[in-house]
């Protein structure tokens, strides 16, 4: 892998963490619930336990494309962007949000496409 497909999937890999922090952590404080829109305190509190399970794994992605950063294996790393795009696609599309395939998809496929070049 060339130094630039290590850096986009570097990217992918720290926003998935980063994900993972706000859902398992930080999801009933302010930060938490501005990032996601929630509803209120209340509907965060009530749904934490799902934000957490989603958290894990966020930071199940980002740990195998670290991964696959360590081994230099790009197998890995093809098969962690696409379930990472498929997330970023089913996502947008449940949540009826375009914002989250550009925050998720996107920077995935674009990690893809120098993977596979």
């Amino acid at each position: 892998m060339n130094l630039i497909t290590i850096i986009l999937i570097a990217f992918v890999a720290l926003e998935h963490f980063y994900f993972m922090i706000l859902e398992m952590f930080l999801w009933t404080t302010k930060k938490g619930i501005k990032t996601f829109g929630l509803k209120s305190k209340e509907f965060a509190q009530d749904t934490k336990v799902l934000a957490a399970n989603q958290g894990l794994y966020n930071g199940f992605l980002s740990a195998g494309l670290v991964y696959s950063i360590i081994t230099h294996d790009k197998k890995i790393a093809i098969f962690f962007l696409i379930c990472v795009t498929i997330a970023g696609i089913y996502g947008s599309y449940s949540t009826k949000q375009i914002k989250l395939f550009l925050v998720q998809g996107v920077p995935a496929i674009i990690a893809l496409f120098f993977c596979l070049n």
